[in-house]
């Protein structure tokens, strides 16, 4: 056999229990692992909530209130929620089931918001969601600018 070939086979062999032992400390290591540590001293988060469909808007309040219980992030998190589009049926006065959810939210420390051009084309007023709602100009406007601030953008 040549030199070169049988020099390959060892190199082959051996790279198969460095791969099997490589193995074993990989699940090892992943096993151990307890999440990135918070190093910062805020993070900024914006929450887009742009569907009607009530496990979307329940996952978005189950997300946010995650996050603001994540003991790594306690004091340093700052969240907005912006509905748009179809997200503006979870403020409706006459059909919403989620205002007090949402009061939660905004007892946290959660600033939440509508995004006024929905308002405009679905022909709706400010008068006919809740009164604690605060309201942007355009939803998507406002991911935009709070992209470049260095905010998350997080949809549900």
């Amino acid at each position: 056999m040549n030199k070169t070939v049988m020099i390959m086979i060892l190199a082959l062999l051996s790279m198969g229990k460095l791969s099997a032992q490589t193995q074993e400390e990989a699940l090892i290591k992943n096993a151990a692992f307890q999440g990135a540590i918070a190093e910062k001293k805020s993070y900024h988060a914006i929450y887009q909530l742009d569907s009607n469909d009530p496990k979307t808007i329940e996952k978005a309040i189950r997300n946010i209130n995650n996050a603001l219980d994540d003991p790594r992030l306690k004091g340093k998190l700052h969240i907005e929620l912006i509905a748009f589009s179809g997200g503006t049926e979870a403020f409706l006065k006459s059909t919403s089931k989620f205002e007090e959810p949402f009061k939660k939210l905004i007892k946290r420390g959660v600033l939440v918001a509508q995004c006024l051009n929905s308002l405009k084309e679905r022909n709706l007023t400010k008068e006919e969601l809740f009164d604690f709602i605060g309201y942007v100009p355009s939803g998507n406007g406002e991911l935009i600018i709070r992209a470049h601030q260095g905010w998350n953008i997080v949809k549900p």
